[in-house]
C-alpha cells in the first residue's frame, strides 16, 4: 500500500499514532484494537489477529500487511468512529451500574417449573454487543440458561419472514393484553392479543415451517439462533423440556381454547405445535450469545460480527414495536413509560433490551418480581436510562437533564478538550487516539498552551517523549511567553528538562 494514496495515507496516520521509535509492536496494535471493544476472536479480525499472535516489531510495511484484511474496521475503531466512541469509559460505567445493582436482593426464582426452581438465585450477568461488534460482559456471562419467553420475539420474526405481516396478524393481534402472560383469554376476534404472551407465542410456532417434520422444524429454529448469535450454536436442555412439558396444563388449555375459537391456521397439529413451543423455550444460551442476538436486532437484522442479513429490517421493526409495547408481561406499560426501549423478559431471569442502531443487551438474574420479570434486570435498566439518553424520547428538546449520550461522535471542540486532558493526565493512549482522530499535535488552548506544555507541567515524561517523537514543536510559547521547557523547570521535573533541553540542542 503506497503511503501517497488515500488508503496509504490513512494507514500511515494510524501507524504514526501508535509507533514508538520507528516501529509499532504487535502487542501495542492488538491492545489498541481490543481497547475499543472489538475482540480478538471477532471473525472480521481473524486474519489480522493471527499476524499479531507472535510478539514482533512492525515497520510500516508489516503494519499495513497486518491491518489490511480489516483496514476499514480497524481505522474506524482507532479513530473512535464505532457505535460507542469512548468504549473504555462506557464499559467502566456499565461495570459501575452492575456493581450497584448487584446489591438488589428482592424477588424469587420461578418455581412452577421444577428445573427453574433449582437455579442459583445469586447468578448475575450483563453482556452487550453494539451494532459495530463492540462487546463487553461482566458477571456470570457464560452461564447457560433456558431462553423461555425470550424465544417469542425470534419466533415471531421467523413467522413474519415466512408468511408476511398480513397472514401472521390474521392469527395473532398486536395489542397489549392487560393480563398475565398465561391468562386464558383472547381478544375480541378470538385471537391471541400479541405474540409476546404464551397464547401468541404458541400461535407463532404454528406458523414456522409447518410443512416440515418436527425434527426439521427444530433444526431450522436452531440454525436461525446460530446465525443470530454470530455462529454460537445454542444448546438444548432436555430436563428443562421435560419439566416444562409436565407442568404445561395452562399452555395445553390455551392451545385447546384457541382451537375451539378457530384461531389456528388450517391443518395445524395442536399437540405437535405445543411440543415445538416447549422445545423453543428449552433452548439454552448464555448472556454473551444472547447479547449478540440482541445486537442483531439492534442492527436491523444484520449480525454485527458476521455481517450477515439474518432478518429483514422491516421484520425487525415490527418485532421491536411489539417488544416495546408488550414485551414485559403485565409491566409493559410501566416499562415503556420509565425505560422506553424494546425488551423481552423470560421467567428464567433473562432480559434482552434493544437500543436501536446502538446495541443489544442481555441481563441474566433469576430472581423475579410478581410480574415474572428479573428484579435485578429492571434495576439495571433503570440505572442505564438514568445515566444515558437511551429512552426513546430522550431526544426531545429539554428532556436530557444531564444524561450523557455515549453515541455522540466527539466534535472538534470536544476532541481538543479531551486531547488537553489526556496530555495533562499522562494518558498516552488517549493522546494517541485523539491524534489518530485528527487533532493537530500542536493544537493550542485559549492560553496558547499545547499538549506538550501540559504534559511538561504535570511531569509526564512519557507523553512529552511521544509528542516530540511525533513531530511536536519543541518551543511553542503560551500567551505569557512560557515554553514547555520553562514549565518543566518551574515545576522541577528534571527528567523532562533534560529531555526538552536535549531536543532543543539537537534541533539547533
Amino acid at each position: 500500500m503506497n503511503a501517497s494514496t488515500p488508503a496509504g495515507s490513512r494507514a500511515r496516520a494510524l501507524f504514526e499514532s501508535l509507533r514508538q521509535g520507528e516501529t509499532v509492536s504487535s502487542r501495542t496494535l492488538r491492545d489498541a484494537i481490543t481497547r475499543t471493544g472489538l475482540r480478538s476472536d471477532d471473525p472480521r479480525l481473524r486474519a489480522t489477529m493471527q499476524q499479531l499472535d507472535e510478539p514482533a516489531e512492525l515497520d510500516f510495511a508489516r503494519f499495513v500487511a497486518a491491518i489490511r484484511p480489516g483496514l476499514l474496521l480497524i481505522e474506524r475503531a482507532l479513530r473512535g468512529d464505532l457505535a460507542i466512541p469512548d468504549f473504555p469509559r462506557f464499559r467502566g460505567e456499565i461495570d459501575e451500574i452492575y456493581a450497584a445493582t448487584r446489591a438488589v436482593e428482592g424477588g424469587s426464582v420461578a418455581d412452577y417449573i421444577p428445573q427453574l426452581a433449582r437455579v442459583d438465585p445469586s447468578l448475575y450477568a450483563v453482556s452487550l454487543v453494539t451494532v459495530d461488534g463492540q462487546r463487553h460482559s461482566i458477571g456470570d456471562a457464560r452461564h447457560p440458561f433456558s431462553v423461555q419467553s425470550c424465544c417469542k420475539p425470534i419466533n415471531y420474526c421467523l413467522a413474519v419472514e415466512e408468511h408476511g405481516e398480513d397472514r401472521v396478524h390474521a392469527h395473532v393481534g398486536c395489542e397489549p393484553s392487560g393480563q398475565m402472560f398465561n391468562e386464558l383469554t383472547l381478544n375480541g376476534l378470538g385471537r391471541p392479543h400479541n405474540p409476546m404472551i404464551n397464547a401468541g407465542a404458541i400461535m407463532s410456532c404454528s406458523l414456522i415451517r409447518p410443512g416440515l417434520s418436527s425434527a426439521d422444524r427444530f433444526d431450522f429454529v436452531n440454525e436461525m439462533w446460530t446465525r443470530l448469535c454470530g455462529g454460537r450454536k445454542p444448546g438444548f436442555s432436555n430436563p428443562m423440556y421435560l419439566s416444562e412439558r409436565r407442568t404445561a396444563d395452562r399452555n395445553f388449555a390455551l392451545g385447546y381454547f384457541m382451537r375451539e375459537n378457530g384461531a389456528f391456521p388450517e391443518g395445524t397439529d395442536l399437540l405437535e405445535t405445543l411440543e415445538f413451543y416447549f422445545q423453543c423455550c428449552s433452548l439454552e444460551i448464555d448472556a454473551e450469545a444472547f447479547a449478540m442476538a440482541a445486537g442483531t436486532l439492534a442492527n436491523g437484522g444484520i449480525c454485527p460480527v458476521t455481517g450477515e442479513q439474518v432478518l429483514q429490517p422491516d421484520t425487525v421493526r415490527k418485532c421491536l414495536s411489539l417488544m416495546e409495547s408488550c414485551g414485559m408481561y403485565n409491566y409493559s406499560g410501566q416499562w415503556a413509560f420509565s425505560i422506553g426501549l424494546p425488551a423481552k423478559s423470560g421467567v428464567s431471569g433473562a432480559l434482552i433490551v434493544i437500543v436501536p442502531n446502538v446495541m443489544g443487551l442481555c441481563v441474566y438474574a433469576p430472581r423475579l418480581d410478581a410480574n415474572g420479570n428479573s428484579v435485578r434486570g429492571i434495576a439495571f435498566c433503570r440505572e442505564l436510562v438514568d445515566r444515558f439518553n437511551f429512552h426513546s424520547y430522550d431526544n426531545l428538546v429539554g428532556v436530557l437533564h444531564g444524561k450523557r449520550d455515549p453515541r455522540r461522535s466527539d466534535t472538534r471542540a470536544v476532541d481538543r478538550e479531551d486531547f488537553f486532558w489526556a496530555a495533562a493526565g499522562g494518558d498516552l493512549d488517549g493522546v494517541r487516539r485523539l491524534i489518530a482522530r485528527g487533532v493537530p499535535i500542536d493544537e493550542a488552548d485559549y492560553d496558547g498552551r499545547t499538549a506538550i506544555h501540559l504534559a511538561a507541567s504535570e511531569g509526564h515524561a512519557h507523553v512529552v517523549e511521544f509528542l516530540l517523537d511525533h513531530g511536536a514543536r519543541r518551543e511553542p510559547s503560551d500567551r505569557w511567553g512560557n515554553t514547555p521547557l520553562d514549565d518543566a523547570r518551574r515545576e522541577s521535573h528534571d527528567a523532562i528538562v533534560a529531555l526538552l533541553a536535549q531536543s532543543t540542542r539537537a534541533s539547533a
